[in-house]
Parts: C-alpha cells; structure tokens; sequence
C-alpha cells in the first residue's frame, strides 16, 4: 500500500497565494514516485494541473495555471509542493495528489496509481 497524503488548502481572496503539499510513501524504501496534482470543480471533470518527473528533469503545467503555479519536488524526497501564486475564483477546486511508479506522460490521469483523498481551495472575489 502507497499512501498519498496532501496538505495545505485553504480559503483565500483573489490575488493571494497558497501552498499545498504532498507525501507519497510505502511500499518500499527506494520507490521514487512520478508526482502530478488535478483538480475538480463543482461540474467538471478532474483535470491535470502540475506534474515532476522522479529525477525532477521534467515538468508540466497545464496552459491554465502556468506562470502562477510552480511544482517542487523536496530534494530526492517523495514530497512535491504546489506553490500557487495570483489565485483566481477558478483555482477553486478541490485539489488532489498522485503518484506513478510507470510513466507514460506527466498529464496522462492513467498513469496515477495512488491518489490522496483531495484538499480543497477556494478563491473568494
């Protein structure tokens, strides 16, 4: 079993910043995980947000919240943040964490065998 837990959602104004945070860990001592975050909103689909490579080479953010939010993945660690700067009511989500083992592309949802159990984010205007 990988336990996915994820931190840090909260209630905030436009313009302000949150930062939520993640730990993937089980299984085995060595596993470095593949990480990403999705949201969902009231309505919609889950969608991909930010992901990171395990050797951190790699990012991906989706065209909605580039150049606001940033992925870090802490050192070689099983623990990524998702630093969210200029938040908007569309930010408002509830937020989930994952993890892969296997990776075919950091957006694909497939790819994500372990999952949190989602923190929520609301933006206020």
């Amino acid at each position: 079993q990988v336990d996915v837990e994820e931190s840090g959602g909260g209630s905030v104004q436009a313009g302000g910043s949150l930062r939520l945070s993640c730990t993937a860990s089980g299984r085995t001592f060595s596993t470095n995980y593949h990480m990403a975050w999705f949201r969902q909103a009231p309505g919609k689909e889950r969608e991909f947000v930010a992901g990171i490579k395990r050797n951190g080479d790699s990012t991906l953010y989706s065209d909605s919240v580039k150049g606001r939010f940033t992925i870090l993945r802490e050192g070689t660690k099983n623990t990524v943040h998702l630093q969210m700067n200029s938040l908007k009511p569309e930010d408002t989500a509830v937020y989930y964490c994952a993890a892969a083992e296997y990776l075919i592309r950091l957006s694909v949802e497939d790819n994500y065998d372990y999952w949190g159990q989602g923190t929520l984010v609301t933006v206020s205007s």
